[in-house]
């Protein structure tokens, strides 16, 4: 047991409701605590509204009762997992917590290096693509949240394969990668950054993926300010290479750096195909600037092939983002 998870900075957080894309976060959180060296404080709620809906429920007795059984659940899953996955040595502590999961969740990654979701858990809107537990972690969690997706069936991580055996649609073979988002943005060096130093911690290359677009536009008198496809590819590519030049990495981390054609939401998603992880700022150059969320990220929550990490801008007497 973590002697002090709460008010302890260097620790993950994640949450738990006994979903399988729960488990799923649980496991990645336990894996890369191993990694880091650091503890897991693992986050389980109940909800108190039916408990104050009439005071004639309103029973401490009762609402005890609830809080020991989600406690006991919790604690089952995360035995389960934690014997499964032989990570029994990670120091975890178990809390179950009154309230609704998301307002909880970012309550307890407050003072956190890490809060993680699954993508999808027992949230009563199942019609959203992203749970809503998820989707209002990475909009509003001041430390990084990764969103760990289920794995696709028939994908293989970087690393996984041996070189020439990846099967067509999977991605090819080669050293583990972890894939960034470049836009020339303040947002997505904090991502360089942070990819760089998770890319050390996984023995992997960084993968700067910056976008652009050629598209047609209605009129064509507004093609003339645009370069030719060749020129636009080159010059964008050199610019991420200078962004990537000024920003802090660590040393011994390689960084290939890629400028590729379409929409930079779609060519992210499908650059992470096969890899450890995609990291984004949380805001970019993107055009809806109304979003708590870059409307770039926000698509690559949506549809990440792979677990994603969202780093939010340092916030005013917080620490640096990418400091955990």
């Amino acid at each position: 047991m973590a002697e002090d998870a709460q008010g302890n900075a260097d620790r993950t957080v994640v949450g738990v409701d006994g979903s399988p894309g729960a488990r799923e976060a649980l496991v990645w959180a336990l894996t890369d605590a191993v990694r880091r060296d650091v503890p897991v404080e693992v986050v389980s709620t109940f909800p108190v509204q039916l408990f104050l809906a009439d005071p004639f429920t309103l029973d401490a007795g009762q609402l005890e009762a609830v809080r020991a059984d989600t406690l006991s659940r919790a604690r089952a899953q995360v035995a389960e997992v934690r014997a499964e996955t032989r990570l029994t040595d990670v120091p975890v502590e178990v809390l179950a917590v009154a309230g609704p999961p998301a307002p909880m969740l970012l309550a307890a990654s407050e003072d956190a290096g890490m809060l993680v979701v699954g993508s999808r858990g027992r949230g009563a809107v199942r019609s959203l693509v992203l749970g809503s537990v998820a989707l209002s972690s990475v909009t509003h969690a001041r430390v990084p949240v990764v969103v760990v997706h289920p794995a696709a069936d028939g994908e293989v991580p970087d690393g996984a394969a041996a070189e020439g055996e990846a099967a067509e649609g999977e991605a090819p073979a080669g050293p583990p990668r972890v894939v960034v988002g470049l836009d020339g943005s303040a947002a997505s060096t904090l991502a360089l950054e942070r990819a760089a130093r998770e890319a050390a911690l996984l023995g992997a290359e960084v993968h700067a993926v910056s976008a652009y677009s050629s598209a047609s536009y209605w009129s064509d008198a507004y093609a003339v300010v645009l370069p030719p496809p060749e020129q636009l590819a080159e010059e964008v590519r050199v610019a991420a290479e200078r962004q990537v030049a000024a920003a802090q990495l660590p040393g011994g981390v390689p960084v290939r750096v890629e400028s590729l054609e379409g929409p930079a939401g779609h060519v992210l998603v499908a650059a992470a195909r096969g890899a450890r992880l995609l990291v984004l700022g949380g805001h970019g150059q993107g055009a809806v600037r109304g979003l708590l969320m870059g409307s770039v990220a926000l698509h690559c929550v949506l549809s990440g092939p792979c677990p994603v990490m969202v780093v939010p801008e340092p916030h005013e007497g917080g620490r640096h983002a990418t400091e955990a």
